[in-house]
């Protein structure tokens, strides 16, 4: 639902309140699969962590107030029958807030301060601010007191197990300001009243999303809020994000997955091209010296122990068509050379001496974690891989000759054929495709709807073969959407990860080639009711299969960008169906 005044309504159990830029959040999800009943200031600096825990309370009583959390982009508002508390973020690093009849009880979220963990307060002597100083963030949270605010401190300087609690109030009304900053910053000064500020953030998401969303407002309804998880869960360049960077969640998967990021990359790309093209590009400003790219990214970590797999040719060919100008030459050039050194790893590192197929080392590096594909053995050379890498050095070859790279050019197209005739030369059966062990040559069969990825090759594909995967991908679908593993397999778990549940980029993968395969209405099928999911059950990690229920992370934003990629698909095609064939002439 979207109030016309102030944006899509939604609820704080499922997508947190933050804003572009920032790295903390408030929301009741506190760690893994953790929901407390209070709202908390949830830090992503050092991993997640839930840093404060914010209280409303009945002034002179100190009784918890019964309150109801209202959060729309740019305002959460907290109500109870007493009066409110209000939240605003006045820029990436500061929230503003205000009470009216009711005070704001500010604790620690964990009680117990160690010499290595906890959060300890004390009162700055300098510019008379309150400040709670966390171990687990390496940040301090920095209080100071704006018109009409009093503050009630217990526990300052205390240490070990003392009841640290700093309470905000006054009469009728009050106002602070809540900073996440380092070791220290100049003292507060503000940049408006609490009603301006609310109106910048409220600006702020709209500027966002103009041309992203509204122009869906008739045929994709959740395409506001899909917007705004994309929005509150950019953070600014900070750590090991050289640029900004779009987390899969400002829940407990804050972090950049190295094929998560283009699917953000993509939907983003018609309405905000720089931060598109700024998600294509951070994993690759972590590529080491083999080409390979990190499993992830995020502010503290850099993993390197599995990688992700190459969709990136396809989706930069993809956003090339998207963007509204084409790349410059440098981006070009630096695009190449980066994919050129990740297909690289897959033909250096990952090929078995006078093999053509690259392989996987674990589930992980596919994507697909746990998918039965891989319960036989975790070492495969796998259908999905072979199409991915023909699709990128196909891509390749094309960026090649854009940059008179004539020679290169030549040499990818030859790759990409070599690797396609071994994919279907050793991976078809005639029926379907396998999974091959590169130590014994041994191959396996499974349900998963990873063997049957290679339908992203489209029109790549031999008719005959694209046809019969096309009726294998239509058992896979069920009244919301794909799901992972076929329904009637025994291996099939409705909470299963990749064993069952519906995911985002599966589906487009696949619309994508069913639909360049030319099953067009399959993967009209496809893409609606999926689209559908998302409009009856957000925007989670993934959904159960057959009753369409949100799965883990609530606020993914991988989701979020598959349902926009999807609905501006079907924009378009809408578009084109309404516009009159042109007259021929002579």
């Amino acid at each position: 639902m979207t109030d016309i005044a102030h944006g899509p309504a939604f609820a704080l159990e499922d997508i947190p309140f933050s804003h572009y830029g920032s790295w903390f959040n408030l929301s009741p999800v506190t760690a893994l699969h953790t929901r407390s009943r209070d709202l908390h200031l949830v830090s992503h600096k050092n991993g997640m962590h839930a840093v404060l825990r914010l209280l409303p309370v009945v002034p002179d009583t100190g009784n918890r107030a019964p309150a109801a959390w209202h959060p729309t982009p740019g305002l959460l508002t907290v109500a109870a029958a007493e009066g409110l508390v209000e939240f605003a973020y006045e820029n990436a690093q500061a929230l503003r807030v205000r009470g009216r009849n009711l005070s704001l009880a500010i604790t620690p979220a964990e009680g117990k301060l160690t010499p290595f963990t906890g959060t300890y307060l004390y009162r700055d002597p300098v510019d008379g601010s309150y400040q709670f100083s966390s171990y687990e963030t390496g940040r301090r949270y920095r209080i100071t007191l704006l018109s009409g605010a009093v503050a009630d401190t217990a526990g300052a300087e205390g240490l070990a197990d003392a009841d640290r609690r700093l309470t905000l109030r006054g009469e009728p009304g009050w106002e602070a300001v809540i900073e996440e900053m380092d070791s220290a910053r100049a003292p507060y000064a503000t940049t408006g009243g609490f009603e301006t500020v609310t109106d910048r953030a409220r600006a702020a998401f709209r500027s966002f999303n103009r041309d992203l969303a509204v122009p869906l407002a008739d045929t994709a309804p959740a395409a506001d809020l899909a917007a705004y998880v994309l929005w509150s869960a950019t953070v600014r360049p900070e750590g090991f994000l050289k640029r900004p960077g779009i987390l899969m969640s400002k829940h407990w998967m804050d972090k950049v997955w190295s094929w998560d990021h283009c699917f953000n990359a993509l939907a983003v790309a018609p309405a905000s091209p720089e931060l598109a093209w700024d998600q294509f590009q951070l994993p690759f400003d972590h590529q080491d010296e083999r080409g390979a790219l990190p499993d992830s990214v995020t502010h503290s970590e850099v993993l390197y122990n599995f990688v992700k797999p190459p969709i990136h040719g396809w989706a930069l060919h993809r956003m090339r068509e998207a963007l509204p100008q084409p790349l410059t030459s440098r981006q070009l050039t630096s695009a190449y050379e980066g994919l050129r050194n990740w297909t690289r790893f897959w033909l250096d590192a990952r090929r078995v001496p006078g093999s053509a197929l690259p392989h996987y080392h674990h589930g992980n590096d596919s994507g697909w974690d746990n998918a039965t594909t891989f319960d036989s053995r975790r070492l495969v050379e796998a259908p999905d891989l072979a199409s991915f890498l023909v699709l990128q050095l196909k891509e390749l070859a094309r960026m090649a000759g854009e940059l008179d790279r004539a020679e290169e050019a030549d040499e990818f197209t030859t790759l990409a054929d070599t690797v396609l005739a071994a994919l279907l030369d050793r991976l078809w059966d005639g029926d379907r495709f396998l999974a091959r062990s590169p130590h014994t040559g041994t191959t396996t069969h499974s349900r998963s709807l990873l063997d049957l990825m290679p339908i992203v090759l489209g029109e790549h594909l031999p008719e005959s073969i694209g046809a019969k995967l096309a009726d294998r991908i239509h058992g896979h679908l069920t009244d919301h959407g794909l799901a992972t593993e076929h329904p009637a397999s025994p291996f099939y778990e409705a909470d299963g990860y990749w064993r069952g549940p519906i995911w985002a980029p599966s589906t487009v993968l696949i619309e994508d080639g069913l639909r360049r395969a030319g099953h067009t209405d399959l993967a009209d099928e496809v893409s609606a009711r999926f689209r559908a999911l998302c409009e009856t059950s957000g925007f989670a990690e993934n959904f159960d299969a057959l009753t369409g229920a949100g799965l883990r992370d609530r606020a993914y934003t991988w989701t979020a960008a598959a349902y926009l990629l999807l609905a501006q698909a079907d924009a378009r095609r809408r578009t084109a169906d309404r516009t009159p064939a042109e007259p021929v002439l002579g």
